[in-house]
């Protein structure tokens, strides 16, 4: 397989696809976003992030949930749900590619009371009903697949998808 090329000062850079898996984490009838600022715009990001090498996506998955909302307990994960490209246009700077795998949990029996992140990245968290989800810039843009997803549903491919 062949990294994306990029030109970048007359060479041309390897860009290799970054693995990222998330949790479509629900809480009665919301979902949890952790909210992340880059200069000058705020967006949101389902909870989640790097996978490491030599590590499965399901431990990267509990790693970064105790990293980004404090989730130590063994949560059952359902999925993958989804997957996502995230690859940057060709008029962008910087080459990105991120290959977003999307896991599921239920934590409605769990307080949220002691969310709290130790990631630099996050600058807070917040619950959002689906009706609400429209009104967000969300990091891959899936509020339609985030309205209509239900327990059971077949893993799907989104597409490519980028969110300026």
């Amino acid at each position: 397989m062949r990294a994306a090329s990029a030109r970048q000062g007359g060479t041309d850079l390897q860009v290799e696809p970054r693995i990222r898996v998330s949790a479509l984490l629900h809480w009665r009838d919301r979902i949890l976003l952790c909210c992340h600022e880059k200069p000058g715009r705020e967006y949101w990001l389902l909870p989640g992030g790097g996978v490491n090498s030599g590590e499965s996506l399901v431990d990267a998955l509990r790693r970064e949930l105790l990293e980004e909302v404090g989730i130590d307990d063994p949560v059952p994960f359902e999925g993958p749900i989804a997957i996502v490209d995230s690859i940057s246009p060709v008029r962008s700077r910087a080459t990105k590619h991120v290959v977003h795998i999307i896991f599921s949990a239920d934590l409605s029996g769990r307080s949220l009371e002691t969310v709290t992140s130790a990631d630099a990245a996050v600058r807070g968290h917040r619950l959002f009903g689906l009706g609400e989800i429209d009104d967000v810039v969300l990091h891959p843009p899936i509020q339609r697949f985030l309205a209509r997803w239900q327990p059971g549903d077949p893993t799907v491919y989104l597409g490519p998808l980028w969110a300026a």
